[in-house]
């Protein structure tokens, strides 16, 4: 169907080929078993071709041989033969055009891919409270919008910028290109050279086609134009246009380019807002207010402007007033809130659903992040960093969770993300040493095992051997404190208890609690020892914060979570938040560790 859509644009001298080529059929199988006469030429008239005696010829040899051919041809060939000549150049002719069609044909995309771009479309990042985070994009910075959603203006600014006679034409607009041609004609010499593609050849241009400059895409441009128009409505074609204009850099779209340049939603743009965007496609470098000249930017507004007034969109008022109006641009910087949040969310959805889909697919990504409570933390991180400087203290990370639901909150990974040398490292998903925090753990495999808080351990002198090695625990402050309760042991968090409990209950158990209560790095307790429970193992802090969490819910553990929504862009939910936590913990227990914690 799309090859025979094509044809039909060539389709006139197909067909006068085709009564051409019928009827001189006879001759052309006459000709191809006619043999050519000899002819007994006499030999004067063979010297025809060579030169005689006489004056000495002034003139070029091939003007000469040409009229000779010609002599030949008219007296010597036929007239059936010359008949069949002519029929057979013709029917070549008529060969290398449909061959031409049909090859152009096969090469060029169909018009039905501008519906469904197969393009890159821009992944949004909110926080729980709506709040944009990151917008993710590869290659192009493109969210999709409906013409319902824009303001009339914006729509009525591009048409008259763009393609004033756009309702009127069939895709191209030959009114302009008569008009371009007689403007560039005799300005040639100047560089204000006008152009005539229309709305519907630039969307063409910059969904189905390379951005080349040259004839055969120019062809092909106003082919796939003028076929686009007998498919698609006018609002479809304007629709997707606005989809799919450049606006500068890796910004493609109405959407993102509001967003880029003024922070808000195309709905919610201005008459000065709209006018300035509608400008940019045609040379969104040369107006970028980023760029070396903003000031060009503001002059096409003006002439955008002009040309709303010419075409009866707006009134002079109106247009004084949006010229007249101070535009607000944001930074250029692409920012980013909450970076190592984000990005963890990031490589989540990229190993659930693989990293095109995250990266391309313009998924909406509503997470569990507290904005202003992620702002806070990562103030309190730099302020607790500050007065350690003096210590040698570099680093640091903080982390929330809701606990009823392991719902991350707030997520720092790093004193600044931006810092040097380490500032993208997110220390919340490394391995690091816990300290005495795993110590809970320990006592909660020796209530499971019978033991009770109000039973006595000593806190003595010990040693333990390990193959060749002994191991002698030490309490922090240096000192023993002789027969204690299981209770003053791990509230006043003593070592030497904890070692001995350790090795009481076994490593194996122990580890087997902390996997149960979150932690993910307890694998192997072979390559434990009984320092384990003195902060010997690595683990990762957002496990710390699963095993507290559940410590807090009576034993229930809410494993952490940052989503609570993901859309595709169709609205298709493809991920939203469940209660999936489970009693790991009998509440008997978990009464007692959280009891003892809470002593002061």
């Amino acid at each position: 169907m799309v090859q025979f859509i094509l044809i039909k644009i060539g389709q006139t001298p197909l067909i006068a080929g085709r009564f051409v080529v019928r009827g001189s059929w006879f001759v052309v199988k006459r000709i191809s078993k006619f043999q050519f006469p000899h002819y007994q030429l006499p030999t004067t008239n063979y010297q025809l071709f060579h030169r005689g005696r006489g004056r000495p010829r002034n003139s070029w040899f091939i003007p000469y041989y040409l009229k000779k051919f010609r002599l030949f041809f008219r007296k010597k060939v036929t007239k059936r033969t010359k008949i069949g000549l002519v029929a057979l150049t013709v029917a070549m002719l008529l060969i290398f055009y449909t061959s031409f069609i049909l090859n152009t044909a096969y090469q060029l995309p169909s018009p039905d891919r501008l519906i469904s771009p197969n393009q890159p479309l821009t992944t949004e990042f909110y926080d729980r409270g709506g709040q944009l985070l990151y917008r993710l994009y590869e290659g192009r910075n493109r969210t999709l919008v409906t013409l319902d959603e824009l303001p009339e203006y914006l729509i009525q600014a591009t048409i008259a910028i763009e393609d004033k006679n756009f309702y009127q034409h069939g895709g191209v607009d030959f009114e302009a290109v008569g008009r371009a041609l007689y403007h560039n004609f005799f300005n040639r010499k100047d560089n204000n050279l006008q152009g005539a593609s229309t709305i519907t050849q630039q969307l063409v241009k910059n969904s189905l086609l390379t951005p080349e400059k040259t004839y055969i895409r120019k062809i092909k441009e106003i082919i796939l134009a003028l076929w686009a128009e007998t498919i698609y409505s006018k609002g479809q074609i304007l629709q997707m246009y606005f989809n799919e204009a450049p606006y500068g850099g890796p910004t493609w779209g109405i959407e993102a380019a509001s967003t880029t340049y003024f922070g808000k939603r195309a709905r919610d743009l201005n008459l000065a807002e709209a006018t300035f965007l509608a400008g940019l496609p045609a040379s969104p470098t040369q107006f970028s207010p980023y760029g070396t000249y903003p000031e060009l930017g503001k002059l096409r507004q003006i002439e955008v402007l002009r040309r709303m007034v010419e075409d009866k969109y707006i009134s002079k008022e109106q247009a004084q007033l949006a010229l007249e109006e101070h535009l607000t641009f944001k930074g250029a910087v692409n920012n980013i809130l909450a970076p190592h949040f984000v990005f963890y969310v990031k490589d989540y959805l990229s190993t659930k659903f693989g990293p095109r889909v995250v990266s391309q697919g313009g998924l909406k990504i509503t997470t569990t992040l507290d904005l202003r409570l992620q702002q806070e933390a990562e103030k309190i991180v730099k302020q607790e960093l500050d007065s350690l400087f003096p210590l040698n203290v570099k680093n640091g990370a903080a982390m929330v969770t809701d606990p009823k639901t392991g719902q991350i909150l707030a997520m720092v990974g790093s004193r600044d993300y931006h810092y040097p040398q380490f500032g993208n490292f997110n220390v919340t998903l490394s391995l690091r040493q816990p300290g005495s925090s795993i110590k809970p753990a320990t006592y909660t495999a020796a209530f499971e095992a019978g033991f009770s808080p109000g039973n006595t351990i000593l806190d003595a002198p010990v040693s333990f051997k390990d193959g060749s090695r002994v191991y002698s625990p030490v309490n922090y402050d240096g000192s023993f404190h002789g027969p204690v309760s299981i209770r003053t042991a791990l509230g006043s968090s003593y070592n030497v208890p904890a070692v001995k409990m350790l090795a009481t209950v076994g490593i194996p158990e122990m580890t087997k609690v902390a996997k149960d209560l979150g932690i993910t790095t307890f694998d192997d307790p072979n390559r434990f020892g009984l320092s384990l429970t003195l902060g010997g193992g690595e683990v990762k802090m957002i496990d710390m914060m699963a095993m507290y969490g559940a410590f807090s819910q009576m034993g229930k553990l809410n494993r952490p979570t940052a989503i609570l929504k993901v859309t595709d862009s169709s609205g298709n939910v493809l991920e939203q938040y469940q209660d999936l936590g489970k009693q790991t913990l009998k509440e008997e227990i978990d009464y007692l560790i959280t009891s003892i914690l809470s002593d002061n």
